[in-house]
C-alpha cells in the first residue's frame, strides 16, 4: 500500500501543491541558466552592428544577422513568458497550469536557443573563414546539440521508465 499523499508515487511524500511548487522552482532555475546565456549572445549580436567592419557584410550575412537578432529576441520573450504569466495569475492557485506552461515555454526557448547557437556559429565562421566552413561548423554543432539535448535525454528517459517498471 502506498503512503504517498497523492497519485504520483515517485518516492517523495508531497501533495500536488508541494510538487507544483518544487517543479516551478526547478523551472525557474533552468530559466535563469537559459536567460544568462541568451543575454550574453544577444549582447554580442547587438554590439556587432556598431562595429566598423559591419558595413562590409554582404546581403546574405546581413539577413542571417537580422534572423539571429529575431531568434534572440524571440527566445528571450519565450523564456520570460512563464514569469509574466506568474505575475498575471499570482495568488489564483493555478500553479499546476503555470508549471505546464513553464515547461512548454522552456522547451520552446531551448529549441530557439539551439537555432540561435547554430546560427551564431554559422555567421561567425562565414564572416571569419568561408561559407563552406560555416556550413560544416553549423552541421557539427547542430549534430552535437541533437545528441546532447535530444538523443541522450531520450535514452535516459527510456532507461528510467524501464527501471521504474
Amino acid at each position: 500500500m502506498s503512503t504517498s499523499l497523492d497519485d504520483f508515487d515517485d518516492g517523495r511524500p508531497e501533495s500536488p501543491a508541494q510538487r507544483a511548487d518544487r517543479n516551478w522552482n526547478e523551472i525557474l532555475q533552468e530559466l535563469r541558466v537559459l536567460q544568462t546565456g541568451t543575454q550574453i549572445l544577444t549582447g554580442f549580436l547587438l554590439a556587432l552592428a556598431f562595429q566598423p567592419s559591419f558595413a562590409e557584410l554582404d546581403g546574405g550575412q546581413r539577413i542571417l544577422y537580422l534572423t539571429l537578432i529575431a531568434l534572440s529576441a524571440l527566445s528571450a520573450v519565450l523564456a520570460l513568458a512563464p514569469v509574466a504569466l506568474h505575475r498575471a495569475v499570482f495568488h489564483l492557485q493555478v500553479k499546476p497550469a503555470l508549471v505546464r506552461f513553464g515547461h512548454r515555454s522552456l522547451r520552446g526557448a531551448l529549441a530557439l536557443v539551439s537555432l540561435l547557437l547554430v546560427g551564431v556559429v554559422v555567421f561567425v565562421f562565414d564572416v571569419v573563414v568561408t561559407l563552406e566552413a560555416s556550413i560544416a561548423a553549423g552541421v557539427v554543432l547542430g549534430a552535437v546539440i541533437l545528441v546532447l539535448w535530444i538523443v541522450v535525454p531520450l535514452i535516459i528517459r527510456r532507461r528510467g521508465r524501464e527501471t521504474a517498471q
